[in-house]
């Protein structure tokens, strides 16, 4: 029988204690979800009827501060999925050493079948559900699968018309003209890239004349594929995202391609300027830099022996199970892992809501400075670990987070 999501992340989890000796007190807290609200709730659709909804809500833990995490809308949301999205979320934060546990929800619904009116409806009477277990304090959600600044900002009026306030930290990922931060948009991708550039220092290699594929060209990959040309002169040479796979040896125009995808329903099915490929074809290109930026298990044991980069940063949560994971490190390949790579949305997300709580607005020279310092250092810790333990790059960054939890579960003890 497969293993859930859920207990593959554990087994990532259970090889870090190993290696750090973790207390099985504290060991024992940190491998459950500290809480987990699942909501059924109507809503009127534009034709009268009343549909149920399904939701979730989840805190994997909070010794370090308020849960944070996006809320997804997608058919297959599971309680599983947001409990190992949660449980990625604490040690994303703890690692990048922000104020935070971990935390996600979502909703089971296609909103590709629903109206604006009814995506709006499904939104406030979702956010109302969870209400209670929110807040600028407690739990701060965000974007996620199939979310954006208009579902935040949705949720930020829903909240507060039952609290009489405008509470604008309540939520991040929010329009700017409402308490969102410049430079959010971008923050995962301009993470997953300097955290590439980081990678190729330590392999001695020139990332402007590196070869790179992308896998998944939403808002995570395609902002990777467009600041790691733009900035730092790395080639392009393959991106996909779930209507086509494309392949040009020479190196794409990721701006140029941007902008196709906006004026084409936003897929690039039909730009006329690569080969098509399968997205099989893509992940095993011969490149320097793979970054698949789209859901989980991208990369299992059935196709690491097949991978060829060099190095792997994972832009999407999980996308490498832990099976391939050790094929492919036993290959000599490297892998910056998840919550790490992609550790720069939750960063600026902070930005906004230490923004957002202070009432005083930074500018995106400001948010990109900070968010790179942020990610250089916390590559560093986690480059300085792996020397240390004689580890593979995932085992050392959760070495480096769950020592941060487990320290402050140690020193506030156990209730009561």
């Amino acid at each position: 029988m497969a293993k859930s999501l859920y207990q593959q992340a554990l087994e990532v989890f259970g090889h870090a204690a190993d290696v750090m000796q973790l207390d099985p007190n504290i060991r024992k807290f940190l491998e459950r979800p500290q809480r987990t609200l699942i909501v059924e709730f109507p809503v009127v659709m534009d034709d009268g009827r009343v549909e149920m909804f399904t939701g979730y809500r989840c805190q994997h833990n909070t010794a370090r501060g308020p849960a944070k995490g996006g809320i997804r809308y997608h058919p297959d949301v599971t309680i599983d999925e947001v409990q190992t999205l949660a449980f990625w979320m604490t040690w994303k934060c703890s690692l990048l050493n922000l104020p935070y546990g971990g935390g996600k929800g979502g909703v089971k619904v296609d909103p590709a079948k629903l109206s604006k009116h009814e995506l709006e409806r499904l939104s406030r009477r979702f956010f109302y559900e969870i209400a209670n277990f929110i807040g600028e304090k407690r739990d701060i959600p965000a974007p996620d699968v199939n979310t954006n600044a208009q579902v935040m900002a949705w949720y930020v009026d829903t909240y507060t018309m039952h609290t009489g306030y405008l509470a604008l930290g309540v939520v991040t990922g929010k329009p700017v003209e409402i308490g969102g931060s410049i430079g959010r948009n971008e923050a995962t991708g301009r993470g997953v890239a300097v955290v590439a550039s980081e990678a190729c220092k330590l392999l001695d290699k020139d990332i402007s004349k590196a070869t790179v594929a992308v896998q998944g060209f939403g808002n995570v990959g395609s902002f990777s594929a467009k600041i790691l040309h733009d900035d730092y002169k790395a080639k392009i040479v393959a991106v996909s995202d779930v209507s086509a796979a494309y392949y040009n040896p020479d190196g794409f125009d990721i701006n140029d391609l941007i902008a196709y995808r906006d004026n084409n329903k936003g897929l690039i099915n039909g730009y006329p300027k690569g080969q098509k490929i399968t997205h099989e074809e893509l992940l095993e290109l011969d490149v320097d830099i793979l970054v698949p930026a789209a859901l989980e298990n991208a990369i299992t044991e059935e196709n690491a022996d097949r991978i060829k980069a060099k190095l792997i940063v994972e832009g999407a949560n999980g996308p490498v199970t832990p099976a391939a994971d050790r094929i492919l490190v036993s290959k000599g390949i490297m892998v910056i892992p998840d919550i790490l790579a992609n550790a720069g949305g939750v960063t600026v997300s902070y930005f906004e809501w230490v923004q957002d709580l202070q009432s005083f607005f930074w500018d995106l020279d400001d948010v990109r400075a900070k968010l790179t310092k942020m990610m250089r250092s916390a590559f560093a810790d986690v480059a300085k670990t792996k020397k240390k333990y004689n580890v593979d790059f995932r085992t050392a960054a959760y070495v480096v987070a769950i020592e941060r939890v487990a320290q402050a579960v140690k020193l506030r003890g156990i209730y009561p």
